[in-house]
Order: C-alpha cells, then sequence, then structure tokens
C-alpha cells in the first residue's frame, strides 16, 4: 500500500510566515543601513575617516546583516510557495536567482567592510589611504550601490507579479513594486536613498500581509 504523501503544516505555509519573516528582514537591513550612513561616506573613495571611533557602528550593522539575510530567505521561500500551480519554470528561474544574487552579493560586501575592520584593527597606522583600503571600499561600493541594487530591482518585478496572481496582499502593493523596480534599475545610482527603497518595500508589503491575514482570521 502506497504510503500518504507528506504535506508540510499549514502554518508554514501561511502568508503569516511571509509578512512576519519580511518584517524583520526590512527591520534589520534598515537598522544596518543607518548605522553605515550615519559613518560610512556613499562614495569609493571614502577616505576611511570612520576607521575609529565610529568603527563600532558599522560593525553592528555588519552583524545585523547575515540575520536580515536568512528572514529574506524565508520571506522568498513563502512568496514562491504562495505560486503553487501557477509558478512558471522561467518566472521561478528569475525570482529565486534574483533573490539569491541579492543575499550573496549584500554578504559579500559586508564581508569586504569587515575585512577592512580587521586590518585596520591589526594595522591601524597603514591601513586608511593606502591602495589596499581604496580598491575593498570601491568594490563594496559598487557591488551594493550598482550590482545589488540592480538585482533587487529584477526581484522586485518578479515579486510584484507574484501579489497580482495570487491576492496575497493588495494590488496597490504590487504596482508601487513596479515603480520602485523601474527606479532602482534606471536611477539607484544616482541617488544615495535609493538603498532604502527594497526594504521599504518589502516592509510595507509585509504589513499589508499581516493586517489582511489579521482581518481574515478575526471572529465576526
Amino acid at each position: 500500500m502506497a504510503s500518504p504523501a507528506h504535506h508540510p503544516p499549514a502554518g508554514l505555509k501561511a502568508p503569516r510566515a511571509a509578512a512576519v519573516a519580511g518584517i524583520l528582514f526590512s527591520v534589520l537591513l534598515l537598522s544596518a543601513i543607518m548605522l553605515v550612513l550615519q559613518t560610512l561616506r556613499l562614495h569609493p573613495r571614502d577616505p576611511g575617516d570612520w576607521l575609529g571611533a565610529q568603527a563600532w557602528k558599522v560593525e553592528l550593522a555588519l552583524h545585523l546583516i547575515p540575520f536580515a539575510g536568512i528572514a529574506f530567505l524565508w520571506f522568498m521561500g513563502v512568496l514562491r510557495d504562495r505560486l503553487g500551480a501557477q509558478e512558471h519554470p522561467l518566472f521561478a528561474t528569475v525570482f529565486l536567482g534574483s533573490g539569491l544574487l541579492f543575499v550573496a552579493m549584500l554578504f559579500t560586501a559586508a564581508a569586504a567592510i569587515g575585512a577592512i575592520l580587521t586590518t585596520h584593527a591589526a594595522l591601524p597606522r597603514e591601513l586608511a589611504g593606502s591602495v589596499t583600503f581604496t580598491l575593498a571600499r570601491s568594490f563594496s561600493y559598487f557591488l551594493v550601490s550598482v550590482y545589488a541594487l540592480k538585482v533587487s530591482g529584477v526581484f522586485l518585478l518578479t515579486a510584484s507579479t507574484i501579489v497580482l496572481r495570487t491576492g496575497i496582499a493588495a494590488r496597490w502593493t504590487a504596482f508601487c513594486g513596479y515603480a520602485a523596480a523601474a527606479f532602482l534599475l534606471l536611477g539607484s545610482h544616482v541617488v544615495d536613498g535609493a538603498f532604502l527603497v527594497f526594504p521599504l518595500w518589502v516592509l510595507i508589503i509585509s504589513g499589508d500581509i499581516l493586517v489582511r491575514e489579521y482581518r481574515r482570521t478575526e471572529p465576526a
């Protein structure tokens, strides 16, 4: 006799799980970004004057980013699960690939900044202003401000389409996602505030999902 198919618990598939993960990702990444914006200069030729008394803010931000990435992976997994039978191979590949690339680039850039902090602690008088510092700082800057933000724009396009197909959130959040994606793909490199667009959108859509789920389960 064939054994019955195993089905995951309903709680793991609930939109509420995506909302909680999305809110956690947004809060952690926004906190990390704000800490970085208070210290680093958003320029590839950053002179490194933040190395010293303000370096603890950057170090704290770097410790928040791994947890933000984990929450984002959970958020992405639940959204993809909502597609179910509607999932198209090409669409699913772009969605999953862009999300994984975003996390990978975010982690790589954070590791480069972490390497700067570790090297400065070992050689405080030799790093700032050196070719090594300029190379590592420029690498992390372009990786995030150009490549990671562009990839997040692609993710926004696919995630907004999921919202329209599944009705997991309000339609206006999808249209906001399309507008944000266009901005990130075309103009993220000229506006410093572009770093905030992606986590803010995730926060908005997660909040909307959570409110809708609460209203749906609220007793009449």
